[in-house]
């Protein structure tokens, strides 16, 4: 799919004077967008609030939102080092290196748009979601079984769906109060995407951890964006699952802020009976050693 500043300059020959100053505006200094509301871009440039949606909607965006989520995460240039960069003539060290490396820039990548990622919303819809499903594919379905311990933590009924079969089940039952948040790296699995909208027909939240740009993202009902750049025709993901892997750390910890005080007592509860399923395992272990030595 083109990138926003691209759409703008193929449609700047059709566009009004007023919404030309406002899309020149935009390609001279896209940074400052992120910290703009609609309002003060119109102040800024001199037009009307209305000139801006306008533009907007005539670029193909549902709105100003829409639209500076797409520029954000689209037209900033990633630098981030490709495992295809990877030749079979490296050493060890030297390739993994570039691995770490890779990752450490994608996370940095992701972390730079994180003001523009629905963080509040998310954890406003699964603060009162009645049962939350993370459903995923391969190694993305990794991702949402890691997903289910962090969040059932918190109080909330979750589960995992990693296979079609089940992924399908699940959406076909999916009710009204329930939140499926599907985790890919592409977003165009057809299977996804028809569990997505069923779910959606049915009433269930969707949110999705995928491209910004991929069919699956466009029919969520929220977005976090995965544009990880790697290649993936040789190597399985690795970027793009520990991005995904660390923005549902963020959300999980922004659902835990917003439940307050019940996350609180929910996680101690957890934490302190594993810490006594762990010391009574160790124990037993000492009195049950081979060599008959009972202490403790």
């Amino acid at each position: 799919m083109q990138t926003a500043s691209r759409i703008i300059e193929q449609q700047r020959d059709r566009l009004s004077p007023s919404e030309t100053r406002v899309a020149d505006f935009i390609l001279s200094e896209p940074n400052p967008i992120s910290q703009m509301s609609v309002g003060e871009l119109a102040r800024r440039v001199g037009v009307s609030e209305p000139t801006v949606i306008r533009l907007c909607r005539r670029l193909g965006y549902k709105g100003f939102r829409d639209f500076k989520d797409a520029l954000l995460t689209r037209i900033t240039p990633s630098n981030t080092v490709l495992h295809r960069e990877i030749s079979i003539s490296d050493s060890p060290q030297l390739a993994a290196s570039k691995v770490l490396e890779s990752c450490a820039r994608s996370l940095l990548d992701v972390s730079g748009i994180s003001q523009n990622l629905p963080f509040e919303m998310a954890a406003e819809r699964l603060r009162s979601a009645s049962h939350i499903v993370f459903a995923g594919l391969g190694a993305s379905g990794l991702v949402a079984q890691d997903a289910v311990h962090k969040f059932f933590r918190l109080g909330i009924p979750c589960r995992s769906a990693v296979d079609t079969p089940t992924i399908l089940q699940s959406a076909s039952i999916a009710r009204r109060g329930e939140t499926f948040v599907f985790v890919s790296q592409t977003g165009e699995w057809p299977e996804l995407i028809q569990a997505l909208k069923q779910c959606k027909d049915q009433g269930a939240s969707t949110i999705a951890l995928t491209r910004s740009d991929s069919a699956l993202a466009i029919a969520a009902d929220m977005v976090f964006a995965c544009d990880v750049d790697e290649d993936t025709h040789l190597y399985t993901p690795m970027n793009s699952r520990l991005v995904a892997l660390a923005i549902l750390d963020a959300i999980q910890v922004s659902l835990a802020i917003a439940l307050g005080e019940p996350a609180e007592k929910n996680l101690r509860a957890s934490k302190s009976t594993l810490n006594q399923h762990i010391q009574k395992n160790a124990s037993v272990a000492l009195y049950d050693h081979p060599t008959g030595n009972t202490q403790r």
